[in-house]
């Protein structure tokens, strides 16, 4: 088609060819079988996001999924979509289309393929034979709602469509297609936003101290303490790096130290390292330790709870000799190596950003969104699915869960719709 064409309507436009949006052209297209449905995506090869995910094993979901995994401004709303469309209802469906699931640590689903291509790939097959229309290179940049449906400006062409889903995603891994642009189409469109941030992020810290640990990874407890807020705990691996921590536990806690920074609250985030064991059992293991090991150095005892490299460090920064024999250990200093252990600061001052985000925090408002079909509220013929709105899951295929239980919601309602 030319350039500024405009065909006859479409029923279904779907703006954003990721997870969600492949979902639901997919779910659309099985309960409404005569509708014309056409994918838009800006990007020149769809699923980039799908594609890097997981290390690019692609985390399709978890074995327990609950609201509790997931930030967002409406619990009960989240609660409902999760409910429409379970996790075994997400094994189920990619078993319908040729892809078989394995369960790994943490109760994580991948494709036994090892492959997130195995997950692209089956969905665009699927849709294709459902007689979807995906158009790469199609970044949409206006719609309208008119008398008789939606006006769609794209960079390749222009569109009119009955029904419009709106599945841009968020602002997280801007390369991957995710610039935001889906937020600007809601606005216009009469939708609030909740302010965004990051998720899913490495922490940048201050000091130097962290980049001598760079590559170790541990098992620890972070601590997420913000002015009027109750402190959020995460237990998991913690990964230091040259320029701050990575790994799950910090990628978890990130998006509450993102959201007090942007509410102007204080915030302070604190790791014990020995998770499970608060002030009084650490301090008691010392002392049981001093007794079986009078003669031991405190650096060697240490490095049989921590890692040989982070024990000296930290005892390098609370300028404790090492080579103290625990017998010979002060009681002041003991408490002061106690306090460090279970509540060591890390000085966050930033994050990596978007451009290393995994998943977005903000979003839509989640108020305004039907549950029963993620129609929208506000705009007739409007409906929303995924990371544009405002729910963000923890690490381990929540995000992805709760991509392909709205996209099913929204599948459901536009059958209802088109009737």
């Amino acid at each position: 088609m030319s350039s500024g064409h405009t065909p006859a309507p479409i029923d279904i436009a779907i703006v954003g060819g990721g997870a969600a949006g492949l979902a639901c052209a997919i779910f659309a297209a099985r309960h409404a079988p005569q509708a014309h449905i056409v994918v838009l995506d800006g990007a020149k090869k769809i699923g980039a996001k799908i594609l890097i995910a997981g290390g690019g094993r692609c985390n399709v979901t978890n074995q327990k999924v609950s609201c509790a995994d997931y930030g967002g401004g409406n619990p009960t709303i989240i609660k409902r979509v999760l409910a429409a469309f379970t996790v075994d209802d997400t094994i189920a469906f990619f078993r319908e289309i040729g892809v078989d699931l394995k369960v790994e640590e943490h109760g994580k689903l991948f494709p036994t393929t090892n492959k997130a291509r195995t997950i692209l790939d089956a969905m665009v097959t699927e849709a294709t034979r459902r007689n979807v229309i995906i158009r790469p290179a199609h970044r949409v940049t206006s719609v309208q709602l008119l008398d008789d449906g939606f006006h769609i400006q794209t960079s390749a062409m222009n569109l009119r469509a009955s029904k419009v889903v709106l599945a841009a995603g968020g602002r997280a891994m801007p390369k991957t297609g995710s610039d935001g642009s889906g937020f600007q189409l809601a606005q216009q469109l009469g939708h609030a936003m909740t302010p965004v941030t990051p998720a899913l992020v490495p922490l940048c810290l201050t000091g130097d101290a962290h980049t001598t640990l760079s590559g170790i990874s541990q098992d620890v407890e972070i601590v997420v303490h913000a002015d009027g807020a109750k402190p959020v705990r995460v237990t998991g691996a913690m990964l230091w790096t040259h320029f701050g921590v990575s790994g799950p536990a910090v990628l978890d806690i990130s998006r509450y130290w993102h959201r007090a920074r942007h509410e102007g609250r204080s915030v302070n985030v604190t790791v014990n390292f020995l998770p499970g064991e608060d002030f009084t059992a650490i301090d008691r293991r010392l002392l049981d330790l001093a007794t079986q090991k009078p003669k031991a150095h405190l650096k060697s005892v240490l490095s049989h709870l921590l890692p040989a490299r982070v024990a000296e460090v930290v005892l390098g920064e609370l300028e404790i000799d090492g080579d103290t024999m625990m017998s010979h250990l002060r009681k002041d200093l003991r408490r002061k190596l106690v306090h460090a252990l279970s509540s060591w600061p890390l000085s966050v001052h930033d994050s990596r950003g978007y451009a290393h985000a995994e998943v977005t925090a903000g979003g839509v408002v989640l108020s305004e969104i039907n549950p029963k079909t993620m129609a929208s509220r506000n705009c007739s013929g409007l409906y929303l699915v995924g990371e544009i709105l405002d729910v963000d899951g923890r690490i381990g295929g929540y995000n992805f869960q709760w991509a392909w239980s709205s996209a099913y919601v929204a599948g459901i309602g536009l059958k209802s719709s088109l009737v």
